[in-house]
């Protein structure tokens, strides 16, 4: 039986209003649960080695697969997060599949 493969979601942020996005950052780790994610990291820029990166935060979510990874984003718990993350950051997400 093959594994199935796993799936990250990257977001790149840019934090407008840093208490609205505490707020938002405590919310997320409960909208994870039911689909087996987890935050493997979230902080703030340190160095950019290449390029140009206009970003003060990243973030890397881990998820059994793609599929679970996109019904977590399209979930009601984390859309209901949504309104305070636009009022926080400006934040661009995607998803990485293995």
């Amino acid at each position: 039986m093959s594994q199935p493969n796993r799936a990250w979601v990257i977001g790149h942020i840019s934090v407008r209003d840093s208490a609205k996005w505490d707020r938002y950052r405590a919310g997320v780790p409960a909208t994870l649960v039911p689909f087996d994610g987890s935050v493997l990291l979230r902080g703030g820029v340190t160095d950019v080695l290449a390029g140009a990166y206009r970003h003060t935060d990243a973030v890397v979510l881990a998820f059994p697969d793609v599929d679970r990874a996109r019904a977590w984003h399209a979930s009601e718990a984390y859309q209901r997060l949504l309104p305070l993350r636009r009022e926080a950051a400006d934040v661009e997400l995607i998803i990485v599949g293995s």
